[in-house]
């Protein structure tokens, strides 16, 4: 059975893209810069909206809202991601393997990415909380307000949470659903 990815123009979309096995090395100052501008010039030839967004030592979740009548977000990532792969340093490639070598694929990234559509405005909040909860999660933080990586700051600037906002407070339950990680 083949896989076929959610493809409908103008929606939101739900994304985690993870490092190739797993490397932990998108915080780093000069990736994380890579990423901001790979982000901007893509933007710029490929408009999108990010409605909010995480970025972690080894993935990324983010949430696009795409305009009216595109529907194309894999081209998106595949400048995004491609853009950080030709730009990085050395020191951040895994060595290929032979096959990667013939392909001349890049080893900064895993080769796809989770995408899920947004079906209305209940799984949009329980996404953005996944985005925002995420770091604590993963035992980066213990306080959601404590990663800078997120755009949880521009939410709590909002007013769409409150600085000492926490999903473990019981307002979401994140079992049995699956978020690409």
């Amino acid at each position: 059975m083949q896989y076929r990815r959610a493809k409908t123009p103008g929606a939101s979309y739900f994304f985690t893209v993870v490092t190739f096995r797993r490397r932990k090395i998108l915080c780093d100052p000069e990736n994380r810069e890579l990423l901001r501008t790979a982000f901007r010039k893509t933007k710029i030839c490929h408009p999108f909206i990010i409605d909010a967004f995480v970025l972690l030592p080894e993935h990324l979740h983010c949430i696009w809202t795409l305009p009216p009548g595109d529907m194309d977000y894999s081209m998106r990532w595949n400048a995004i991601k491609g853009y950080l792969s030709r730009n990085c340093l050395d020191k951040y490639k895994t060595p290929p393997s032979r096959a990667q070598k013939h392909k001349r694929a890049q080893t900064v990234w895993q080769p796809r990415f989770w995408e899920h559509q947004i079906r209305d405005e209940r799984d949009y909040e329980k996404h953005c909380d996944y985005i925002h909860w995420n770091p604590v999660k993963h035992g980066l933080v213990s306080c959601v307000r404590d990663w800078p990586y997120s755009s949880f700051h521009r939410f709590v600037d909002l007013k769409i949470y409150s600085p000492d906002w926490s999903a473990a407070e019981g307002r979401i339950d994140f079992s049995g659903d699956d978020y690409g990680e």
